[in-house]
């Protein structure tokens, strides 16, 4: 005999997560058989990477009561991170002497913070509904976490393989709750699909990592090079990450849903030491020591001081020329490891044959 449904409507429990500061929660039905072929075509192309913790657990991924013993229900959860407007993120962008930064690492590591919530949400189910059995996620464990928020009626999967949303964009947290409490889905059709026939995603990102529209070579996104990669940025595609030293939101910002993007009020979330429109120059002054008080508690910490050192020369590289710029890269080179040195090496060619070109015209 099947477990009865809990009679709690799902209403309520949107209710309660909204004062906690989620946008929208759903319950997911667990059917990924077609999303788990996916990933097999994914991690089959190499287009994965360094990734290789994609390719472990699989089973996991397949069958969230593998996961966590006893899983019944999964409730999707989104938690709005924008902090400013898409155009001013796009002004930035535009400033080849400022550095960019994606919007989700701004402020606080998400990944605390939404854990903290959505522990606070389970226990308050624990109050309000019965006593239960759950686990929290938030991009921490093998969970197909794009494909459960459709499921739950968030949105769609887009064209850039981000889950959208019609009242609301992407620039959105993802977070899970396995609970062994019997929540049945919203008893709704699937969110249908709204990219139509658009391709702005697809035509703007700036290293061409779309081989075509839900396919994704990450080996080519720009988050993945300046966040995940740990060695050398492939020579080809320094000049196409301009300004952008972690991630890349160019996919997102273009994307016409994204007119309706919600901002988040959370100050965890809003930019901390002016990140959101620095200078180029006034992070690569900073000292090692800078770059460890400043990132604290922060996504930044990801790339790790090489990474982001890095990441920096390639933008300098990519900026106007100015003998300021060039000095600065000189006096960097002082002291760097080989994977910075070797980036600053490429950077100072770019500034002198930009001054070259200059001075000939």
């Amino acid at each position: 005999m099947a477990p009865t449904p809990h009679p709690m409507a799902l209403d309520d429990i949107r209710r309660h997560a909204r004062t906690l500061g989620f946008a929208d929660v759903g319950v997911a039905h667990l059917d990924l058989g077609e999303d788990l072929a996916h990933l097999d075509a994914y991690l089959e192309a190499g287009f994965h990477g360094e990734m290789d913790y994609l390719a472990r657990n699989i089973a996991l991924r397949a069958s969230p009561a593998a996961l966590q013993p006893g899983t019944l229900s999964v409730l999707s959860l989104r938690m709005p991170y924008l902090s400013d407007t898409v155009e001013r993120a796009m002004d930035t962008l535009r400033d080849p002497e400022r550095a960019y930064v994606s919007r989700y690492a701004l402020g606080r590591d998400y990944h605390k913070r939404m854990r903290k919530q959505l522990a606070a949400l389970a226990e308050w189910m624990a109050e309000a509904l019965a006593p239960h059995g759950y686990r929290v996620f938030c991009d921490s464990a093998p969970s197909l976490e794009k494909a459960l928020a459709r499921n739950a009626g968030l949105g769609w999967i887009g064209k850039n393989t981000l889950l959208l949303n019609r009242d609301a964009g992407s620039f959105f947290f993802l977070g899970e709750i396995y609970t062994d409490l019997v929540l049945p889905p919203a008893d709704t059709d699937p969110v249908p699909a709204e990219c139509g026939r658009c391709q702005a995603c697809l035509k703007i990102c700036p290293t061409n990592a779309f081989v075509g529209p839900y396919r994704l070579d990450a080996r080519r996104c720009i988050s993945y090079l300046t966040i995940e990669q740990r060695g050398s940025i492939p020579e080809p595609l320094r000049r196409a990450i301009g300004n952008r030293i972690f991630g890349c939101d160019d996919c997102q910002l273009v994307c016409p849903w994204n007119r309706y993007a919600q901002r988040s009020q959370a100050p965890d979330f809003a930019p901390r030491h002016g990140l959101d429109r620095p200078a180029l120059l006034d992070l690569w002054a900073w000292t090692q020591a800078d770059w460890h008080a400043r990132t604290e508690g922060m996504a930044l910490r990801r790339a790790g001081w090489s990474g982001w050192r890095r990441n920096l020369a390639v933008a300098l590289g990519n900026a106007p020329f100015s003998e300021q710029v060039l000095s600065a890269l000189e006096q960097g080179r002082e002291g760097a490891d080989a994977l910075v040195a070797e980036h600053i090496d490429w950077a100072m060619d770019e500034q002198r044959q930009k001054g070259q070109s200059r001075a000939a015209t």
